[in-house]
């Protein structure tokens, strides 16, 4: 992977260079689910996974099956029904998937537009871990790569104000289709 460039610095007249290994065969892939509920803490369940040499036929990113238990996990650690906004990944509309998804009336789910990255928070989550743990590192090997996106995600995920910015980002605001009482 080669290192995300925040700031640096060389004398003056030479252009920084920063030098890197060859690339490795092993990929990394991480899934995230930003939580709003209004008046509640955002909560930011994620998901790490490392793929072995992908070159050789393997998956390359999650499967529908690691998208299933991800869900899963949320509702246990929510104790609530989740509204899913999601992406147009191909995974996410995967059939078997949207058989899960049907079966469980805990989950609603919707669809953003076809191509609409500015409103989708997580895309927030991602710009914010490459330009803090990840930039002006070059990572010794998968190992270290993996150890600092997961210490870069506790990081976002214990600061809620971070996960509330990247929805005030999307200019996108929580509503609710129930009276409150009063």
């Amino acid at each position: 992977m080669t290192p995300p460039t925040a700031r640096t610095w060389a004398r003056r007249g030479h252009t920084p260079t920063l030098r890197v290994r060859g690339r490795s065969q092993r990929r990394i892939s991480i899934a995230a689910l930003a939580c709003y509920k209004q008046g509640e803490r955002s909560r930011l369940i994620y998901r790490t996974k490392r793929h072995g040499d992908h070159k050789r036929g393997g998956r390359r990113s999650f499967t529908w099956t690691d998208y299933r238990d991800l869900l899963t996990a949320a509702h246990q650690q929510l104790g609530r029904p989740i509204v899913l906004i999601w992406d147009n990944l191909n995974v996410h509309k995967d059939r078997r998937l949207r058989e899960f998804i049907d079966t469980q009336d805990w989950i609603t789910c919707y669809f953003l537009p076809a191509y609409a990255p500015d409103l989708n928070p997580v895309e927030g989550i991602w710009s914010l871990l490459r330009r803090s743990s990840q930039a002006n590192t070059a990572f010794t090997d998968p190992d270290h790569l993996m150890s600092t996106l997961r210490h870069g995600l506790r990081q976002i995920q214990y600061r809620s104000n971070l996960i509330d910015g990247c929805l005030a980002e999307t200019d996108l605001t929580l509503t609710t289709s129930r009276q409150q009482g009063q």
